[in-house]
């Protein structure tokens, strides 16, 4: 019914004999799950991230914007970190670069048509 204490520290060395190919095995799944996380998840985002600092950056009078807060409006001037953005007639605004959310061109339609 019991083990003698030889059999069971025979038993013990044997399994850890094949410990390091088991190990790497074992972690192949986790590391399976990850590079599929980056290629479906974390590489697109960061390239829509990068498209928009881009637009962003490059915003200029006349474009259409969309703020963060879902105002859409005709930018006036432009500034180092600041936009005016016209929302309607003699309704002007100043913005933060940073909360703006999309950047249409010149031949966007404009919000109040």
């Amino acid at each position: 019914m019991f083990a003698t204490p030889a059999y069971a520290q025979a038993a013990g060395t044997a399994a850890q004999g094949g410990g390091t190919a088991g190990a790497i095995v074992s972690l192949l799944p986790l590391v399976l799950i990850f590079v599929v996380f980056y290629f479906l998840m974390i590489r697109p985002q960061q390239k829509r991230m990068k498209a928009l600092q881009d637009s962003v950056a490059a915003v200029k009078k006349g474009d259409t914007v969309v703020t963060a807060g879902g105002l859409i409006g005709k930018v006036t001037k432009v500034d180092e970190t600041e936009v005016e953005i016209e929302l309607g007639t003699n309704v002007k605004v100043r913005a933060i670069k940073a909360t703006l959310a999309e950047v249409r061109g010149l031949g966007a339609k404009p919000a109040n048509d």
